[in-house]
């Protein structure tokens, strides 16, 4: 896609499944949208939102219905926002005046709705932050383990900083410095290595899907599938991505 497009979407109880090549923002108006990106549950709640990622299979479904701005975006600023929820005294007035003027037919809400979104969940990130060279070190191989023990619950970056005795924008800001990726895309690529190395000893895929966290047999199979492709000629595990 070119153009940025900003939406009001209703969700009902009939679930959907897709993915995409861009950025997907999803902001709650009102009432609850329950999701699975990569075989991992979300909720978006009035109040709430989320940055699904490129690339990303997600189901969703809203059994008692609601309502969501929903931003369809190229922009690689998105890629910053994926760890961080939504800046709340900034993003939300401004997703419900752009979710009226969009109800108005405001052109000036879809030609520059867009970029404000942006700036807005940016709003919380200019804070000064220490230097992730001077903060406390991470032990990785400690908190792989961990995680690894932990995949039968979901997992959100809040968790992970919490393993580290950070905040989750510092653990963020770490894990990009550190390895290279977001955070939750740095998860995802974990629980692949895991299950692909399980598979590898021949485990049934069923029990492998139980131990790795993910929602069902078929959820870990796609997922395994997916992520061929991107593997890299040294073995290297590959950088997936998340979208909506």
């Amino acid at each position: 896609m070119q153009a940025p497009v900003l939406s009001l979407r209703h969700y009902g109880a009939s679930p959907g499944s897709h993915s995409h090549g861009h950025f997907q923002v999803l902001l709650g108006l009102s009432g609850t949208l329950e999701l699975e990106i990569d075989g991992r549950g979300q909720r978006v709640v009035s109040g709430g939102g989320c940055v699904i990622e490129p690339g990303a299979r997600h189901d969703f479904a809203s059994p008692q219905g609601s309502q969501c701005l929903v931003l369809d975006s190229a922009d690689p600023g998105w890629a910053r926002c994926i760890a961080l929820a939504p800046w709340t005294s900034h993003t939300l007035p401004l997703a419900r005046y752009l979710a009226t003027a969009l109800q108005q037919g405001s052109g000036l809400a879809r030609e520059h709705g867009p970029a404000l979104l942006l700036e807005a969940w940016l709003a919380g990130t200019t804070a000064p932050r220490p230097s992730p060279e001077r903060g406390r070190p991470i032990d990785w191989n400690a908190l792989r383990t961990w995680a690894a023990a932990h995949w039968h619950r979901p997992l959100e970056v809040a968790d992970l900083a919490a393993q580290a005795h950070l905040s989750p924008a510092q653990f963020a800001d770490r894990c990009r410095a550190e390895q290279g990726r977001p955070p939750m895309v740095w998860l995802r690529t974990l629980r692949l290595e895991q299950a692909r190395w399980m598979r590898s000893q021949g485990m049934p895929v069923t029990e492998v899907a139980q131990r790795t966290g993910y929602r069902s047999p078929s959820a870990l199979t796609a997922a395994l599938r997916r992520s061929k492709p991107a593997l890299r000629d040294d073995g290297a595990a590959p950088r997936d991505g998340v979208g909506h």
